[in-house]
């Protein structure tokens, strides 16, 4: 596997825990549930993806504004998520805002998949793509 197909891996199940939880009601166990899993999942990808993508994307002059881009859209998740947390469940507003963070995380996988992942496919090495593929997955392992 390379880093793109494992980054994808973790985009198809923020996809789905996202879109799960837009569809609950309410401080229902399955909001609550979905809701831990959905920070859980976000938190470990942010941190293995600016370690082990964006970080080696950052040393190549035709990645590194993207690179920038991407993880300043990462602090931008981050803030929703601690608006999430700071939001009473039960309130239109916590819907509403995890339906900004929804639109927002759909964006940036978009984003990454169709244009990132395209130039750091010309930066990066065959075995650069296969060495952080590794260091992502050991990382994404041991956070899990």
């Amino acid at each position: 596997m390379n880093i793109f197909e494992e980054i994808r891996k973790d985009h198809e199940k923020q996809r789905t825990l996202m879109d799960l939880l837009v569809k609950t009601e309410g401080e229902s166990d399955g909001r609550k549930e979905l809701w831990a899993k959905l920070k859980q999942e976000l938190r470990g990808h942010e941190k293995a993806e600016e370690r082990y993508f964006y970080n080696p994307l950052m040393e190549h002059d035709r990645t590194q504004g993207m690179a920038r881009h991407s993880i300043a859209e990462h602090h931008e998740m981050d803030e929703l998520v601690e608006e999430l947390e700071k939001t009473d469940m039960t309130a239109p507003k916590w819907l509403q805002t995890a339906k900004k963070l929804k639109e927002m995380l759909e964006h940036h996988l978009d984003e990454e998949e169709q244009e990132i992942f395209q130039q750091a496919g010309v930066v990066l090495t065959e075995a650069e793509k296969s060495k952080l593929a590794e260091r992502f997955r050991g990382y994404r392992n041991a956070t899990t």
